[in-house]
């Protein structure tokens, strides 16, 4: 399971303390997991799971696609929390904004869309 761990933390690009850090471990523990001088625990499982969407039997044997699907429900989850942690004061800003809709207003904004996507099939891509 090492190996698979460091190939997930070289596939997201991120340096054993960056990997360390999003999942609240030290670079050191990072590094002997990669090493196999230790074995992560379940949590540490999970929480590598949940961070990087890779599936969990992939992850303890290797069988299966690393990457597990994520589902409209999980990648809203995802996009919410970030942008609660993140600083970007747009995406928050615009969230808030649009939490405060009517239904009204999301009826509108969902006819504008398709007309949107209408128009955008008369002419074609730009």
């Amino acid at each position: 399971m090492n190996n698979r761990i460091a190939e997930v933390r070289k596939q997201t690009k991120l340096t054993q303390e960056k990997f360390a850090e999003r999942l609240g471990l030290t670079r050191n523990f990072v590094w002997m997991i990669e090493k196999g001088d230790r074995v992560p625990s379940d949590r540490t499982i999970t929480d590598i799971c949940r961070e990087f969407q890779v599936d969990e039997h992939w992850l303890r044997t290797g069988e299966g696609e690393m990457i597990r699907p994520m589902s409209r429900n999980d990648e809203l989850a995802r996009f919410l929390g970030q942008v609660i942690t993140d600083d970007d004061d747009f995406k928050r800003t615009l969230l808030t904004v649009m939490s405060r809709m009517t239904t009204d207003e999301w009826a509108m904004l969902e006819r504008k869309a398709w007309e949107l996507v209408e128009e955008m099939k008369k002419t074609g891509p730009q």
